[in-house]
């Protein structure tokens, strides 16, 4: 059974042709979304963001102004809110750029507007479930280790008092292995729980991400000391006895 309630979300379509996002509308009102903007230019979508504060956001990558890929960097300046990209180009590298500068999913043209819409509930779904078991899990407010702080409350993440942009991805990345310390953690497993997909086709991205957490975390990321890899097996993140 579902248990979120899509009439309440909020869908930001960005994309420059109208007849592409008159499309999705169609079809996200036929499954239960009532409230659904819609911006043309890549500047008015990342106004229109920080504005409406949208549940989820569907991003073209090729935009008259500035390309998606920049609009999904700035809007990670201030919103953690599910981004799913739109792109006519289907090389391995293009997705790994887009899923790698904050981007949660990566659906290639020509698509099908039913299962955009598919996978803009199973986004939803997921920030659903993972907000209901930290309110049930987490007691603690804050996990430390080293000098990192994860403020699971506000969803914030500190080195020393200096706070950390991370993008979600990063983000659910560092919780999950903060939740499950000094274990080894494959990258089957971090692909279910955090993008939600088989691991096929996912080895880079994950190891595109956590190279971007040692680069923000690590005191000397050639040299990782809190997240570790263990050849062979996955990643650990280190935990002493705070």
């Amino acid at each position: 059974m579902d248990f979120v309630n899509y009439s309440n979300k909020k869908v930001l379509l960005i994309d420059d042709e109208k007849d592409i996002t008159d499309l999705i509308e169609d079809i996200l009102l036929k499954e239960g979304f009532k409230n659904i903007q819609k911006a043309h230019c890549g500047l008015d979508g990342i106004i229109m963001c920080r504005d409406e504060k949208p549940d989820a956001v569907v991003l073209d990558i090729m935009l008259p102004d500035i390309d998606g890929i920049e609009v999904c960097k700035r809007i990670r300046e201030f919103s953690y809110c599910p981004i799913l990209f739109l792109s006519s180009k289907n090389s391995d590298i293009d997705k790994i750029l887009g899923l790698s500068m904050g981007g949660d999913d990566y659906i290639t043209k020509p698509f099908s507007p039913r299962e955009i819409a598919f996978r803009i509930k199973a986004q939803m779904r997921r920030q659903q479930y993972a907000g209901i078991k930290e309110v049930n899990d987490n007691k603690n407010q804050s996990i430390k280790f080293g000098n990192i702080t994860i403020d699971t409350e506000h969803c914030q993440v500190y080195k020393l008092d200096t706070e950390v942009s991370l993008t979600a991805k990063e983000y659910q990345l560092l919780l999950y292995l903060a939740e499950n310390p000094n274990k080894i953690v494959n990258k089957e497993r971090l692909c279910e729980v955090v993008w939600g997909e088989e691991y096929i086709g996912y080895d880079n991205t994950i190891s595109v991400h956590i190279r971007h957490l040692r680069e923000k975390l690590e005191d000397n990321p050639s040299k990782p000391k809190l997240i570790v890899t263990v050849i062979g097996l996955g990643y650990k993140l280190v935990k002493g006895n705070d």
